[in-house]
């Protein structure tokens, strides 16, 4: 794929990053977050269905409560997220009305994404506000979710949402060009197209140094390869120049763009690959392996060498290989239980239909 093809994008999935959306005090910033949504209305207007998937709840409630640090205790994070997110929703419903666009909060937890009924009601939502012109601000609902506040990132966040709808193209802004080669030296240099994900592109990638913010590069090279695997384009680039999603659009050298691998997963195969906590692990041995990953087989009992979890049938589970590296996910038609008692015959324990190859 080339960017000249994003010219053809009609849905887009854009996440603003804490840093483009508060000033140093850690307030929301009044004039980025203004040009931010400008922007995006822009897009609106020219007949694009843009989701915006919006961090700075927590930051912007750090800095109406006097925290320059981002707090450590949970119920502390959550108090910030509960004052933030509703200082940043007024900001967001003043400003696009002066565009004549309405705005709607959509607050997701994983457990949202992960059951299947509630993962369609989600989806329907968000089609439903985009097919009437409303523009959805997407967050973590971060005053009740304990695994983002602990663990997550809106980077990965904006991936699921760009996968759940599907999106075509996906847009991470924050406070860089893009990815870096030499980031705080002397020749710093933009990566202008990712097409591989591989050793090298991972060591670009560091932490974040900001106090508001959670995870850095390495998260958005996650979303990237989450992204890649559906078949959807990415591109990380800066929140801070005004004409950045144009840019984008328009097919301009703008950022770092992350190709896509050919073809999309459908719907099934996307949930068992991202919108899942896998329950338990199924390594199994070469042979396997190969039949899974390069013939599009099912796993059979004599190809399992290790059941790891207790998990029920129905699970999701990750399927690694004799060295313990996950490479596929299914969902298992058997109990840890039964697995491990070895008395399974001739029968798939997943079906190939309910297996995907990351």
């Amino acid at each position: 794929m080339k960017r000249e093809s994003l010219k053809e994008t009609s849905r887009i999935v854009v996440k603003f990053g804490t840093g483009i959306l508060t000033n140093r005090s850690k307030q929301i910033d009044p004039g980025q977050i203004e040009q931010l949504v400008a922007q995006v209305a822009a897009q609106r207007q020219a007949g694009r269905e843009v989701v915006v998937v919006s961090s700075g709840a927590v930051g912007g409630g750090m800095g109406a409560l006097g925290m320059t640090q981002r707090p450590a205790d949970l119920s502390d994070l959550q108090a910030c997220a509960a004052v933030g997110q509703l200082k940043l929703m007024a900001a967001y419903s003043e400003l696009f009305a002066e565009h004549d666009l309405q705005v709607a909060q959509v607050l997701l937890t994983h457990d949202d994404l992960e059951h299947r009924e509630r993962h369609l009601n989600a989806r329907n939502t968000l089609v439903s506000l985009l097919d009437k012109g409303v523009v959805p601000i997407v967050n973590e609902n971060d005053a009740v979710s304990y695994t983002e506040l602990k663990f997550g990132d809106n980077d990965w966040l904006a991936a699921l949402v760009a996968c759940l709808l599907p999106a075509d193209l996906l847009i991470l802004l924050t406070t860089v060009d893009g990815l870096m080669e030499n980031f705080g030296k002397k020749n710093p240099r933009t990566i202008p197209v990712v097409e591989t994900i591989d050793a090298g592109i991972q060591k670009l990638a560091g932490g974040t140094l900001s106090a508001s913010a959670v995870g850095g590069m390495d998260a958005k090279l996650r979303a990237a390869k989450m992204t890649a695997r559906t078949g959807i384009p990415m591109v990380i680039a800066s929140g801070k120049k005004k004409r950045v999603l144009a840019n984008i659009i328009d097919g301009r050298d703008e950022g770092t763009f992350f190709t896509p691998r050919p073809g999309r997963l459908k719907g099934h195969k996307r949930r068992i690959a991202f919108f899942h906590h896998p329950k338990g692990s199924l390594w199994v041995d070469d042979g396997a392996r190969d039949a899974l990953r390069d013939k599009g087989k099912s796993l059979l009992p004599p190809g399992v060498a290790k059941c790891n979890g207790d998990f029920a049938k129905g699970d999701v589970v990750r399927i690694c290989d004799i060295n313990g590296t996950e490479f596929s996910r299914g969902i298992s038609r058997f109990d840890a239980a039964e697995i491990r008692a070895r008395e399974l015959k001739g029968i798939e324990i997943v079906h190939r239909n309910d297996l995907v190859i990351l």
